[in-house]
């Protein structure tokens, strides 16, 4: 498979020991300036983006992504940070994937995943449900429902981090782990409780302070009993977009950095303390999963040198 190239021992170590690429925002390659701000804005923003200027400028930092979930697949990320709203006043309470405005259809994105690993049967992915908006219950039950609908046997039930090695998945073809950062995970066996993947953020538009950041979280890490999310992303302050409205994030922050983060990642390592999902904005700018895939060939070096 494409997850873990040339790594036959990796099939008996824990995924939490393995490095795996994960997009920021992973949904956000289309937004759409027609509909409505989303929920997850302030009112100040909400009140601007009544100008129609403001949409399309907003759209330029929302959108994080350039590649659609199967494309970003292909590419070999593995990890996806997913935020849901419901659309305030929609009957048929259609749930949509958002950053400050409406992406996609939940459901949409959730088939693109499914044919994808119906396809490649030994690659897993994680699904991290970290923002709710604008859902009650019963928005709760119906993605729930559609998580079900769109996996069925490919769900993977929690269990000790520590047993979830890919010979173990394989066998049980199991190939989607659900995280859902909702008190509501408790209610199924295949929603991962938000806990078991901690995704620290920096908040800075400083690459070095981001690497800084990065390296106390690290170092910080629980040597058991979770996967480990590295956020190698910048995040726009007001001052920033106002600077670069036009540009938006894409030409501004991503651009200019991308070469000093990717140039951070390739000095990482997995491992029990090492670097576990990294994630970034735009990754196809550079070769950000292939340079964060190949460092799993470091486990075989030192397997090597272990046997010396």
């Amino acid at each position: 498979g494409l997850f873990f190239p040339a790594l036959s021992q990796s099939q008996l170590l824990s995924l939490a020991l393995l490095l795996c690429a994960g997009s920021h925002d992973s949904f956000s390659y289309w937004v759409d300036e027609k509909s409505p701000v989303g929920p997850d804005q302030t009112p100040a923003i909400k009140r601007l983006a009544r100008i129609s200027l403001v949409k399309k400028l907003m759209k330029k930092w929302s959108v994080t992504q350039n590649l659609t979930f199967r494309e970003q697949l292909e590419a070999g990320i593995r990890y996806f940070d997913l935020r849901v709203s419901s659309k305030p006043g929609d009957a048929d309470q259609e749930l949509y994937f958002i950053h400050g405005l409406f992406g996609i259809k939940v459901w949409d994105g959730l088939m693109e995943i499914d044919s994808f690993l119906t396809q490649h049967p030994r690659e897993i992915v994680f699904l991290d449900f970290n923002h709710f908006y604008a859902m009650e219950e019963a928005h709760h039950k119906r993605l729930v429902l559609r998580i079900q609908e769109a996996f069925g046997s490919k769900l993977g039930s929690v269990c000790s981090v520590e047993s979830m090695r890919l010979q173990t998945l394989w066998e049980k073809k199991c190939q989607v782990l659900i995280f859902y950062h909702c008190p509501f995970y408790k209610q199924y066996p295949f929603l991962w409780p938000g806990k078991k993947i901690p995704a620290p953020w920096a908040n800075t538009t400083s690459v070095s302070k981001l690497i800084l950041f990065l390296e106390t979280t690290l170092s910080e890490r629980a040597p058991r009993g979770s996967f480990h999310v590295s956020q190698a992303i910048l995040t726009p302050r007001v001052k920033t977009i106002a600077r670069g409205l036009v540009g938006g994030l894409k030409n501004t922050l991503v651009h200019r950095n991308l070469p000093a983060i990717l140039d951070w990642v390739k000095t990482q390592k997995p491992g029990a303390m090492g670097v576990n999902i990294i994630t970034s904005d735009f990754v196809d700018l550079v070769d950000f999963a292939t340079t964060v895939i190949e460092l799993n060939d470091l486990l075989q070096e030192d397997r090597a040198l272990a046997k010396c």
